[in-house]
């Protein structure tokens, strides 16, 4: 098994949880930071309006704040994880929309991006999910 899947191999769900919500909210920041430090070199490049991309990065700091404290909530919190679920689906749902909607017109480089983190924030979603569920298993 690889480590990445160990990863998530937890004992007990207040584990798996909060090591779900731990990586979402570094993989999180790091996206922001990039968001906001490379939004010169990314716009053109992606060909999205280097605003939409920095305003985007702004806009994970809280996220990533509300992830962070669901993290290291002892016991973890259903509703708190849930929460961050349901942000990450409407984060999803956004990155599609703005794809479909022909308010921006990503080359390839560009529409591979969006969907990709879009691919990759929905997997969260989904490990939260799993994570709320099982510790009302628990």
């Amino acid at each position: 098994m690889s480590h990445a899947f160990a990863l998530f191999r937890a004992s007990d769900a207040q584990t798996f949880l909060r090591r779900v919500l731990t990586l979402d909210a570094v993989t999180s920041g790091a996206m922001g930071l990039m968001l906001i430090a490379g939004a010169g070199l990314l716009g053109p490049m992606l060909n999205l309006p280097v605003p939409l991309l920095r305003g985007v990065g702004l806009s994970l700091i809280p996220f990533v704040a509300l992830v962070a404290y669901a993290a290291t909530r002892s016991p973890a919190s259903r509703s708190l994880a849930l929460t961050v679920a349901v942000l990450n689906a409407v984060w999803v749902v956004a990155s599609i929309g703005l794809l479909m909607s022909g308010l921006v017109a990503p080359n390839i480089l560009g529409t591979v991006f969006v969907a990709a983190q879009a691919v990759v924030v929905g997997i969260f979603a989904e490990l939260q999910i799993i994570g709320a569920r099982r510790l009302v298993a628990a």
